[in-house]
């Protein structure tokens, strides 16, 4: 069994989002076959608190667009998680994330691509 499409639908949301804010290094990780409570982990980078913090306040803000609201958001000054139940945003700044290596701990779990593209405004 796979993550269901609705929240395949909801990780694109949430990372188009992290995209227009220029996170880096998204990972979608498909946990739907795991003993854990989310279908989806999507993992991305910030270069800098201000911009781990800015890329979680779009990705709440184009869930919210899309009818969904968090049932937690967590923080620390590199990290941010906000928890939709199924999907699980984490934005790490780069030292956090190879130090917590989430990429790894879920290594064995199939990998959702994205397949988003760019689009630049200018």
């Amino acid at each position: 069994m796979s993550a269901s499409k609705s929240v395949i639908a909801l990780t694109h949301i949430a990372a188009v989002a992290v995209l227009d804010k220029l996170g880096t290094d998204l990972v979608a990780v498909d946990l739907s076959e795991q003993l854990v409570l989310s279908e989806v982990f999507l993992i991305a980078t910030g270069q800098n608190p201000a911009q781990v913090s800015a890329i979680a306040d779009e990705v709440e803000r184009k869930m919210h667009e899309a009818g969904q609201k968090p049932a937690r958001r967590e923080n620390g000054s590199e990290w941010i998680l906000i928890d939709y139940s199924d999907l699980v945003v984490h934005i790490q700044s780069a030292d956090l994330r190879r130090y917590y290596m989430l990429d790894r701990l879920w290594n064995d779990c199939p990998k959702i691509p994205l397949n988003i593209e760019i689009v630049s405004n200018g």
